[in-house]
């Protein structure tokens, strides 16, 4: 029997076309533990061009090669409803294939025509234990991307990984410095992606894989802080991750009703590299204190200091992310949450803010004032050293108080009465910098309410225009 589901049409053609053929690997998988899915691996004795070209035509889908090395080719539906990974098998037969994969529960074979499972080495046993269990510790040495894998497997089914398939792994945690940092990025987006990141986080820790992968993370570790902290920096960084979890999965207990659905609705937005708003935010998590270990200082008096760790960090956090070929629009991104996070705790001590403090906190954050507030609320709530309680209750006061400002200046951004155009002329004035800095005071103005009209905002620009000795 094929899987059901909106996916299956393509597997319903392939038993049409294809002389033989078997499921294989995550959608057997998921298909036995009842988890929906759309993207296929198809194990065939055939030819995987020529069946790939055959089911594009039938499907009206796009058909193109994904491996020189494997030989594979993906069939792409137009809407990208699925996909299908065609593969020739690895040996003469489907135990041979399954024999050469990672884990148990991946080595799964179902017929394409239906039929029994071809399971050699008992992965449904293992799925039903819950359990991470390799083929062979040779499947490691073979891709040791497969290290990353048991941890974000881990992650996604909630599955322990069993001791000797934990110590292959570990063992083939120092050759991913020959992986293609891409295929390593992909699992590491998985990994922050499912409510279990902060186990993951651990695990990769346990594997290994983080001083290889992430040295920067794993040079968090025992960097000891002030009072004010209860954890050293590498727990507190995984404390913060578990928070911007809990906040994003509760908005509205956090931000109240009508503000929580509209985090909702921003956080579920696509941002890049297949990570929505709010799954990049957790990269935000974790390398919003990346640069604390470089920046530490201990005063004469004995504080501790991270004097612009900030700042830093958002240097690293650019230099992590391509070196991890991620996208440069979510480098900006999370550069822009690791160089803002501290800027909303700055101004507790200033409350009440004035509507000054108010725009120049969203203008300074933007474009991610939304998202920076949530991360400081998660950062705020994951330190509990001295004065926690007080200290957690002004920050959550303050920071539903500027969510509030900020998802209303991300729905519409202020801008002044007047357009440059109207103040060149008005003004007398050529294009330059000298009017971008007179819009960006009057759109100050506007916002604070000192400007409410045309007229105001031209003769507010000719008095900053005199002040500047125009």
């Amino acid at each position: 029997m094929t899987p059901e589901g909106p996916g299956s049409a393509p597997l319903d053609a392939l038993v049409a076309i294809a002389d033989g053929g078997w499921l294989v690997g995550g959608a057997v998988r998921d298909r036995l533990l009842d988890r929906s899915t759309s993207d296929y691996d198809v194990a065939v004795a055939g030819d995987p061009p020529a069946l790939a070209r055959k089911l594009a035509r039938l499907t009206g889908a796009h058909a193109f090669k994904l491996s020189e090395g494997f030989g594979a080719w993906r069939v792409v539906a137009r809407d990208r409803s699925w996909q299908v990974d065609l593969l020739p098998l690895a040996g003469r037969t489907i135990e041979d294939d399954l024999a050469a994969r990672d884990l148990t529960i991946n080595a799964i074979a179902e017929p394409l025509a239906g039929g029994d499972h071809v399971d050699p080495f008992d992965g449904i046993g293992d799925l039903r234990a819950r359990r991470l269990r390799m083929v062979s510790a040779q499947a490691f040495v073979e891709d040791p991307l497969r290290t990353v894998r048991v941890a974000r497997l881990a992650c996604e089914l909630g599955f322990e990984a069993e001791p000797d398939t934990s110590a292959a792994a570990r063992a083939s945690a120092p050759a991913l410095a020959t992986v293609a940092p891409e295929r390593i990025f992909a699992e590491l987006k998985r990994i922050l992606a499912s409510d279990r990141a902060p186990q993951g986080l651990d695990l990769i820790d346990a594997l290994g894989v983080t001083d290889v992968v992430l040295p920067e993370l794993a040079a968090l570790r025992e960097v000891e802080q002030s009072q004010y902290h209860h954890l050293d920096v590498r727990e507190h960084t995984r404390a913060v991750l578990a928070e911007a979890i809990r906040v994003q999965a509760e908005p509205e207990r956090w931000f109240g009703e009508e503000q929580g659905k509209a985090v909702r609705a921003i956080l579920a937005e696509p941002l890049a590299d297949e990570l929505t708003r709010g799954q990049a935010l957790r990269f935000g998590a974790l390398f919003h204190d990346i640069a604390k270990p470089r920046t530490r200082q201990v005063t004469d008096a004995g504080r501790v200091t991270f004097i612009g760790h900030d700042q830093a960090g958002a240097e690293m956090t650019r230099a992590v992310l391509s070196r991890l070929r991620a996208s440069q629009r979510l480098s900006d991104y999370v550069a822009e949450l690791t160089r803002h996070h501290l800027t909303l705790g700055f101004l507790v001590h200033e409350m009440p803010l004035s509507r000054r403090d108010v725009y120049r906190y969203l203008s300074a954050c933007e474009p991610v004032e939304v998202e920076v507030t949530i991360l400081s609320a998660a950062d705020r709530l994951a330190t509990r050293g001295r004065g926690a309680e007080e200290a957690i209750a002004k920050h959550l006061e303050l920071a539903r108080e500027l969510l509030g400002e900020a998802l209303a200046w991300r729905a519409r951004r202020p801008r002044p009465p007047v357009r440059g155009d109207e103040l060149a002329r008005a003004l007398r004035l050529g294009p330059g910098p000298e009017i971008g800095r007179i819009l960006q005071e009057l759109e100050e103005a506007s916002f604070t309410g000192d400007v409410t009209s045309r007229e105001d905002a031209i003769e507010r620009a000719r008095q900053l225009l005199a002040e500047s000795g125009h």
